[in-house]
């Protein structure tokens, strides 16, 4: 059903005018951002919360562009930028008493919301919920299920929004089409929500068992083989943007104090990959522990967010 009375975007989607020499013959391969950081190395994370006073907990989480996205920045050789960077913003509402009408629940009734902003993605997102930020939705409420104390609130509602202000990117910009799946992108939105709701979680005040983290890990064929079902490389904290070749992706909410994952995501056929390492494992462990390391080291910073909010709210006290 159209919105009357807001004067919405293009369906489609939209691409601003680029007037570079560069681009005329089309874009080449040299021009796709590439990974700079070892296998096993995270992205940094910047994490805070109590932005929002209105709200009962808030967080804003942000992730910084890899050194191939902050140098072609430094010097453009376009105005399309070779990747994009994970920004999002977490407001937390509650616990607040049900309506009359509402049956009795003994447990606190949890409702998440993740939802684009127009510009988060080069295809504009419109008004109204699509199936993908629905699915998210349903995502989070999982991994967050878990890790709350729900019984000690019955009879309450706890509503969780998160708006991403800026996605990652599904593949590079200059690659076909159907290079390779469109939904990579999705599984590292996914995984920030998860850290900024425990982070807001935990600003509201609200008793879980532990923070609870997200990490996303992928299996990416070897550039330098020509066949995608060659040997495969494990890497944590994937941008789909740098990677020609995603074979499978596995995105996890774990929570290191009980060694506890609430949610598990697993996209992609792993199944026919051989490691590169060659220790024994298959595709689907290997994913599912390269996503626990990604997820221990967001905790790390997910922790020190939280006890720094705790000190300034002593301090002001």
């Amino acid at each position: 059903m159209a919105d009357r009375r807001r004067v919405n975007g293009p369906p489609g989607g939209t691409r601003p005018a680029v007037f570079t020499a560069d681009l005329r013959s089309g874009a080449s391969a040299t021009d796709r951002a590439q990974r700079q950081r070892q296998p096993s190395e995270l992205r940094k994370i910047f994490l805070k919360t109590g932005l929002i006073p209105t709200a009962s907990g808030s967080s804003y989480l942000e992730f910084e562009p890899s050194a191939s996205l902050a140098a072609a920045r430094a010097n453009p050789k376009s105005l399309i930028p070779p990747s994009s960077a994970l920004k999002l913003a977490c407001t937390v509402h509650g616990p607040k008493p049900l309506p009359r009408s509402a049956a009795f629940s003994p447990n606190i009734v949890l409702t998440t919301h993740v939802k684009y902003a127009p510009f988060a993605a080069r295809q504009r997102k419109g008004h109204i919920r699509d199936s993908g930020e629905r699915d998210l939705g349903v995502h989070l409420e999982t991994a967050l299920r878990g890790a709350i104390i729900a019984e000690r609130w019955p009879k309450s509602g706890l509503d969780i929004t998160v708006t991403v202000l800026e996605a990652e990117d599904d593949r590079w910009w200059g690659s076909a089409p159907d290079s390779h799946d469109a939904s990579w992108g999705m599984m590292n939105v996914l995984a920030g929500c998860i850290t900024a709701a425990s982070a807001a979680i935990a600003d509201a005040h609200i008793d879980c068992l532990d923070l609870v983290a997200g990490g996303v890990s992928a299996l990416v064929a070897d550039e330098n083989d020509g066949n995608a079902l060659g040997t495969t490389k494990l890497m944590l904290d994937t941008d789909p943007a740098e990677h020609r070749s995603i074979l499978s992706a596995c995105v996890v909410a774990y929570m290191p104090a009980r060694d506890e994952i609430t949610e598990l995501w697993l996209k992609g056929d792993s199944s026919k990959a051989s490691l590169e390492e060659g220790d024994g494992r298959t595709g689907h462990d290997a994913l599912i522990d390269g996503a626990v390391d990604a997820a221990r080291g967001a905790h790390t910073v997910l922790a020190e967010a939280v006890r720094e909010s705790l000190l300034k709210n002593l301090g002001q006290t």
